[in-house]
């Protein structure tokens, strides 16, 4: 197959009468005209669409959004609208929860190495749980209770259950040899809720897990609550969240379950090895993924006859840095033409002053592509923009929601101001 997978784009996505893609009834020819490229593009009705299946398969709030996954005022708001607490791993995601109305008692604080200062934020201002990650912090917590910061809050002791999950080293995290959480099997899981319980600073109600991202195999989740749930038995906690990770295809070869599936593995494991206590879960990467694309310029083709063909785009590493932190794997089209057969092949890069600089190792493109194209990247809903940067000094893209014939700019594209802002020499 040469042409786009129709079911990698956002669930909204038709083709016109002239050809062009829409998204949300917006064509991307006139969202570029707009708001210029790079851009990212949010289908608002995909995103709902899968946070209603999350809450439908596990429970109101049940769902804790993973906020790192994309995260703005307009996010934020759209997920407690659905009923979905939020997942905060850092006093900027809180402040930006915050900013949108999203109460504190819908936010829970994540952080392998949280401060003094975000922890105080967080009992302040009165956030649902704290995921307790190391006895450090069980330290910090006693010294602000011994200061009256108060009153105690409700703690997840997270812990690291041993259990590899099958994808990229730098996203496992539930493996032994991990920065995250108490060692289940050396005993620190149970040294920390024997501390936690004892401790005035803190009310322990419940263990947290979370086994990496971009996990395909739903039998690694199974996994995971059967080891989590002979922990958690005999201590009779409340609470017990499993964390997310589910995967997401991004590329024409690769299947993943839904949300739905993902939560009959984890809700039928939990009842079979009788687990009494209230399952909850934090996707992220499942519910933004699909829902975007980037769309940008294709401003240079460069053919090196018997190396390669670069093309390459407006864009780059600043703003999807995924490949070359992982090696992912995405799939190109052309919006004018978006299941054209695909026998160009080239490698995608982007405009900065790096070779590393690449968005699509081997990208596939119509053979009529030409300088001044928009080329779009679909599944870059997640770690794209919130994993940005402004390497080189670039402007930052826009994001545009787009739902029911309406596009709406949610985070405006950044100026040379901006980049300016922090300088004060």
């Amino acid at each position: 197959m040469t042409a786009l997978p129709a079911r990698l784009l956002p669930d909204t996505a038709t083709i016109g009468d002239d050809g062009w893609l829409s998204i949300g009834g917006c064509s991307v020819r006139d969202l570029a005209d707009e708001f210029g490229t790079p851009m990212f593009v949010y289908d608002e009705a995909h995103i709902r669409a899968r946070c209603r299946e999350a809450v439908a398969a596990f429970g109101e709030h049940r769902v804790v959004y993973a906020t790192k996954a994309f995260l703005c005022k307009a996010m934020a708001r759209l997920a407690y609208e659905e009923r979905m607490n939020l997942d905060v791993a850092t006093g900027g995601e809180l402040h930006t929860a915050l900013a949108a109305g999203v109460p504190a008692s819908a936010c829970v604080l994540h952080g392998n190495n949280k401060s003094v200062t975000e922890l105080r934020m967080a009992i302040t201002e009165g956030v649902h749980q704290i995921v307790v990650d190391s006895f450090d912090e069980l330290d910090r917590l006693d010294v602000l209770h011994a200061e009256g910061v108060g009153p105690a809050p409700d703690v997840l002791l997270r812990v690291t259950p041993g259990v590899h999950a099958h994808t990229h080293e730098f996203i496992a995290t539930g493996q032994n040899d991990s920065k995250f959480g108490f060692n289940l099997g050396n005993g620190d899981a149970m040294r920390a809720v024997e501390r936690a319980t004892a401790s005035p600073a803190v009310h322990l109600v419940g263990l947290h897990c979370h086994i990496g991202s971009n996990v395909f195999a739903a039998s690694s989740f199974g996994k995971a609550a059967e080891v989590m749930a002979e922990f958690a038995a005999p201590l009779g906690l409340p609470e017990l969240v499993l964390g997310g990770g589910l995967g997401v295809a991004y590329v024409e070869h690769e299947e993943a379950p839904s949300i739905t599936q993902w939560g009959h593995v984890l809700l039928d494991a939990c009842a079979s090895l009788g687990v009494t206590a209230r399952v909850s879960v934090e996707p992220g990467r499942s519910i933004v993924a699909a829902a975007a694309i980037t769309v940008y310029t294709l401003g240079t083709i460069k053919h090196i006859p018997d190396v390669r063909t670069y093309f390459s785009v407006d864009g780059g590493m600043s703003d999807n840095p995924r490949p070359v932190l992982y090696g992912s794997g995405y799939e190109s089209f052309l919006p004018r033409a978006p299941f054209a057969d695909r026998t160009l092949h080239g490698r995608l890069v982007g405009k900065h002053c790096e070779s590393g600089d690449v968005l699509l190792f081997d990208a596939k493109l119509p053979a009529d592509a030409r300088v001044g194209d928009l080329l779009a990247t679909p599944v870059t809903g997640a770690y794209g923009q919130s994993m940005g940067s402004n390497y080189n000094r670039i402007t930052r893209p826009p994001v545009v929601f787009v739902n029911d014939g309406d596009a709406r700019l949610v985070v405006r594209r950044e100026t040379f101001a901006d980049i300016l802002a922090t300088d004060v020499g």
